[in-house]
């Protein structure tokens, strides 16, 4: 897919990445991410018996997939996140604590280290749950 990460976190409502596409087509990329990830997350919740917030998901994900044209169906992610370019290395560093801190100002955590779906812990000395790029 040509994919390199660089900085990730997962919080409860939504997701923040660095990377880069060795294609320079970061628009197609994420396209593709949001859509293996959007049928991933639909299947893992129609198997799980034991969601009991099933029924009113999928109304919600319907309902967002009525409201636009080029849905068929559930929509998971919005349409309106499209990547930005980071032009400088203080910019990076800037997203990077950005992106980092968002589970310590959620009051989740007290360090960005102690987040498990994030990648402040490699940057903490540590490692994480997924192979990253060095962030240069």
């Amino acid at each position: 897919m040509g994919l390199e990460l660089y900085c990730w976190c997962i919080m409860p409502s939504h997701v923040h990445l660095i990377f880069s596409a060795k294609n320079h087509n970061p628009d197609i990329l994420l396209g593709r991410i949001k859509e293996y990830t959007s049928k991933q997350i639909v299947k893992a919740i129609k198997e799980n018996s034991k969601e009991s917030r099933k029924e009113w998901i999928f109304w919600m994900f319907q309902r967002a997939g009525s409201k636009s044209s080029n849905v068929k169906g559930y929509q998971f992610w919005q349409h309106n996140n499209k990547p930005i370019e980071l032009w400088s290395t203080a910019v990076i560093e800037q997203k990077a604590d950005y992106l980092h801190n968002n589970p310590v100002a959620a009051g989740f955590v007290d360090e960005p280290w102690h987040w498990k779906y994030s990648s402040a812990i490699d940057y903490s000395g540590g490692k994480g749950l997924i192979e990253l790029e060095e962030l240069g």
